[in-house]
C-alpha cells in the first residue's frame, strides 16, 4: 500500500517539530488532519480547531476525525502537542500540573483510544516525548513525570494491541530549534552557549530532522515498542 493511501492524525502541527511533521506527511503524498488551537501553515492539511486541554473538545474531536476518515485505513496517529510548564517540588501548582497533564498525558490516551476503530493493520502510533522522558533535571517537575508518563502510554499501548497490526514507537528529541526554546534564548547568549555546550554536535537539533525520524518510523512495525533518543549526543550530568 502506498503514503497516498495513508492518514497522518497529527495534534499541535501549527509550528516547531509538528509542523516539520505535516510537511514532511504531505511531501511523502500522505493525508494529513492537525488537532490544534491555531492552524498549520503547510499547503494541503485539513486543520481542525481543538483545545486538546479540555475533555469535551478533545471528544467532540475524535467524532469530527472519524468522520473524516470514513472507512477503516492505515493511520498514523501522532501524538506531538505538549504544555511546556517550569515547576519544581518546592514550588508546585497543582492546578498548572492537572492542565500539563490532561494535555501531555490524557489527551493522547484519549485520542488513541477513540480513533482506533478507525486504525486498519498497517497504522501506527507515535508518541514524541523528550530526552527528559527517561531523566530527570531541575524546575521541570511536571514536565519530566509527563514525558515520562509517555513512555509508559507507549509500553502499554504495544501490549493492549498486540497481534493487531498497529505498531507504536516513543521519539524522543533532545534540544530542538523551536519557540519552545525562547525562555533559554531570552537569557541571553550565554544560557544558549552552555546548552549548546552539552551537546556534542554544538548544534540544536532542526525541526525537519526530528519529522524524518518520525516518518521512519510509520513504516518500521520492527520498531514497535521502541524509544528512540534523538539528542545529537548530550552530556550526561
Amino acid at each position: 500500500m502506498s503514503a497516498a493511501a495513508d492518514a497522518v492524525v497529527l495534534t499541535g502541527g501549527s509550528a516547531g517539530i509538528g509542523q516539520a511533521i505535516a510537511a514532511r506527511s504531505r511531501a511523502d503524498g500522505r493525508r494529513v488532519i492537525n488537532l490544534s488551537r491555531r492552524p498549520c501553515p503547510v499547503d494541503g492539511v485539513e486543520n481542525l480547531a481543538v483545545d486538546l486541554g479540555d475533555a469535551a473538545a478533545v471528544a467532540d474531536a475524535v467524532v469530527r476525525v472519524r468522520d473524516l476518515l470514513g472507512a477503516r485505513a492505515r493511520v498514523h496517529l501522532v501524538h506531538n502537542a505538549a504544555f511546556p510548564i517550569a515547576d519544581a517540588v518546592t514550588e508546585f501548582d497543582a492546578r498548572a500540573c492537572e492542565q500539563a497533564m490532561r494535555i501531555n498525558v490524557v489527551t493522547p490516551a484519549e485520542l488513541t483510544a477513540g480513533l482506533l476503530p478507525t486504525m486498519a493493520p498497517g497504522s501506527s502510533v507515535i508518541f514524541i516525548g523528550s530526552t527528559l522522558s527517561e531523566k530527570g533535571v531541575p524546575g521541570r517537575l511536571t514536565y519530566c513525570a509527563s514525558k515520562h508518563a509517555l513512555v509508559g502510554l507507549l509500553r502499554a499501548t504495544v501490549q493492549d494491541l498486540f497481534g493487531a497490526g498497529i505498531h507504536a514507537v516513543c521519539v524522543c528529541p533532545g534540544f530542538v530549534d523551536t519557540p519552545l526554546l525562547d525562555p533559554l534564548r531570552a537569557r541571553g547568549p550565554e544560557v544558549m552557549r552552555q546548552v549548546l555546550g552539552m551537546i556534542s554536535y554544538g548544534r540544536l537539533l532542526t525541526p525537519e530532522e526530528v519529522a524524518d525520524i518520525v516518518a521512519f518510523c510509520l513504516e518500521r512495525p520492527s520498531l514497535n515498542g521502541a524509544i528512540i533518543h534523538a539528542n545529537l549526543g548530550q552530556r550526561e550530568s
